[in-house]
């Protein structure tokens, strides 16, 4: 990757640039000539690759845990070196992105809102009083809070725990009945502290109603309050207890009335967790039989698994320069300029150990990664950390696509010892 971090144009302040979708990011502000700046941990920083620090105009080093500080360190930052945005790239941070922008008066989310895309619990709580179709959902704060509620019937079998404050599928269970009902509460307790920052979580465990049906899902970027929707996007996991996601494909194969009905519930949600200048990555699942989408969660960030060159792949459209368009206060571009499709699929191990070799065959329209090296520790396949790499193929159409990145993968080898 070739960045030029030249003071060419405005400048961006990125609260930890190293979130998933980074890259992006940085390769946005590169297209639209922005000086990319980024707010981060000493210690983060030094672990940073060079591509994340070449593409740097400078870097505000504080502890992001301290919320006071870390608003006194980057308010001085800012009346240095005058970025016209602000963004979070790292889910946790998001809140904290808010706090600033409003303290520097720059575009921004709202403050007072901003904290229930981080919190599951104040989430479920914005949505309700937003409208917002959403599981029903409970909390529980010890295994025997978890059977007490359970016992009531209210949520129905299964059940979905998660943890209030987690991404990336970690420690969520899916349920089946009440034998199971504690080691899942434990599974999701067990985060006290997000990596590699050591942000305190809050631990509270979430039982939310299980919907049943395909999955999906939309972001949407948000201007000075007008939501701009992005496309609709099929996603696939697998069954049982822990759902990984598998792949997504674009467009989702949805009819234009529903999608549509999709990117408006989408907006809705991000609108109702206070995003006001920036995107919103939201997933939503719609039960067999109907046309209702429920809104599963929403963080007021960029999507990660890769969906960003997935949505761009498809339809032209980058959701990174959207997102830096709306923290500069500027009209996002989000039309369309292309018709085709494209899909992703995750090279996943049967089971944990240490990676010995991969392999992935060429094929035409198509190009792999790998997200682990031999040699790397490879994790149970209990959530997305276990992604060994993935696979994106580009096709005329959303089942010529998944059908080729699917084939590839097939062929793939992957041995974990």
């Amino acid at each position: 990757m070739t960045i030029g971090a030249g003071p060419r144009g405005p400048g961006v302040l990125v609260i930890e640039p190293m979130g998933n979708a980074g890259r992006f990011l940085v390769e946005a502000a590169d297209r639209l000539g922005l000086r990319l700046y980024a707010a981060t941990h000493a210690e983060v920083h030094d672990a940073y690759p060079p591509w994340l620090r070449s593409a740097l105009a400078g870097v505000c080093a504080t502890d992001l845990t301290d919320t006071p500080r870390a608003l006194d360190d980057m308010e001085a930052f800012c009346r240095t070196h005058a970025p016209a945005g602000v963004v979070a790239c790292f889910e946790l941070f998001t809140p904290l992105a808010a706090l600033l922008a409003e303290r520097v008066g720059l575009p921004g989310n709202d403050p007072r809102l901003a904290r229930a895309a981080r919190n599951k619990v104040l989430m479920g709580e914005a949505f309700a009083a937003a409208g917002v179709p959403a599981p029903r959902w409970a909390v529980a704060r010890d295994p025997d809070e978890a059977a007490r509620v359970a016992a009531t019937g209210a949520l129905g079998w299964p059940l979905v725990v998660k943890p209030a404050e987690q991404g990336g599928s970690w420690g969520v269970s899916v349920v089946d009945g009440p034998g199971t009902l504690a080691s899942a509460v434990r599974a999701a307790q067990r985060f006290t502290h997000a990596r590699p920052h050591g942000l305190a979580l809050d631990t509270t465990a979430l039982l939310q109603e299980y919907i049943d049906g395909a999955e999906y899902s939309c972001d949407t970027v948000v201007a000075d309050g007008v939501a701009h929707p992005l496309p609709v996007v099929r996603k696939d996991t697998t069954s049982g207890r822990h759902r990984i996601e598998t792949g997504h494909t674009c467009p989702s194969g949805l009819d234009e009335e529903l999608a549509r009905v999709v990117q408006d519930t989408a907006a809705r949600a991000a609108l109702a967790v206070g995003v006001r200048n920036g995107i919103a990555h939201t997933e939503l699942k719609i039960p067999p039989g109907t046309r209702t989408p429920y809104v599963i969660e929403t963080g007021a960030r960029l999507p990660g698994d890769n969906l960003c060159e997935l949505v761009e792949a498809a339809t032209g459209v980058s959701e990174a320069i959207a997102c830096l368009q709306a923290v500069l206060g500027r009209v996002p571009d989000t039309t369309p300029t292309a018709s085709g499709a494209a899909a992703i699929r995750f090279l996943l191990p049967d089971h944990g150990g240490v990676l010995r070799r991969t392999s992935v065959p060429p094929a035409p329209g198509t190009h792999a990664e790998f997200h682990l090296r031999p040699g790397d520790r490879v994790p149970e396949p209990a959530d997305s950390a276990c992604r060994i790499g993935h696979v994106l193929a580009r096709a005329a159409t959303a089942g010529g696509a998944g059908d080729l990145a699917a084939s590839v993968v097939a062929r793939s080898r992957v041995e974990v010892g």
